[in-house]
């Protein structure tokens, strides 16, 4: 989640690590937010000092991350122009630690069309007699047309909830997680341009994620989105 301090950060390992030792079966989920892309250029939004935390302390202890493309190529230092580049960051942040990767979304050309946006989900496990298997996917998800705040932290709650009841199906855990997000901004967005008025643009109090009335789409969402093996 969102934090400026390094301390605070530091602080988050300590606790992560401590909670494992009592219990070692806890999922640890990390959105590691640092910034984003706007029209093509990324920059960070918080200070620059944060991100060898994130990468040397916070992603090595976290079984699922979920970075955008930018705070993807961060954390690894590698940019990302095609969906096969992707593919190898995904690995190189998988080598970091995280058994599940998931890029939100990404400035990669949706086969389906401009409308779209590509997130990309990776899952690496270790077989017990020590050889790995890797599991890859792409949703390609409608562009919703307006700026909300919280889907990051839906995004996360879904993907935990649904990976922990698909642990061997990332395909269903991403197809549910990103329909349920839609069902959500789909409600949001109709309710916040019913409450604005006809030719006026919804403000942010009217965008606020229709949560509660949304709950039978966030418990058993009906799958709008599929996504691809890769």
């Amino acid at each position: 989640g969102y934090t400026r301090d390094t301390s605070f950060l530091a602080m988050v390992v300590d606790i992560v690590q401590e909670l494992k030792q009592q219990n070692s079966h806890l999922v640890y989920v990390c959105d590691p937010v640092m910034g984003d892309k706007w029209n093509g250029e990324g920059s960070m939004y918080v200070p620059k000092d944060l991100l060898p935390v994130y990468r040397d302390k916070v992603v090595p202890v976290a079984d699922i991350i979920t970075p955008n493309q930018f705070e993807a190529e961060l954390l690894t230092g590698r940019k990302i122009h095609t969906e096969k580049d992707a593919l190898e960051v995904m690995d190189m942040l998988h080598a970091m630690g995280p058994e599940t990767v998931v890029i939100t979304s990404s400035d990669l050309q949706a086969p389906l069309g401009n409308d779209y946006l590509i997130a990309l989900g990776s899952h690496r496990k270790t077989k017990a007699d020590g050889t790995k298997v890797t599991q890859r996917i792409r949703v390609e998800s409608p562009k919703v047309d307006a700026v909300f705040v919280g889907t990051g932290d839906l995004f996360a709650a879904m993907l935990l909830a649904w990976t922990h009841k698909h642990p061997n199906n990332l395909k269903v855990a991403c197809e549910k997680t990103v329909s349920a997000m839609q069902h959500v901004l789909q409600r949001t967005i109709k309710s916040a341009k019913a409450q604005a008025g006809e030719g006026n643009k919804p403000n942010s109090a009217q965008l606020e994620l229709r949560m509660v009335q949304s709950r039978k789409d966030i418990e058993n969402p009906e799958i709008i989105v599929k996504a691809t093996v890769l």
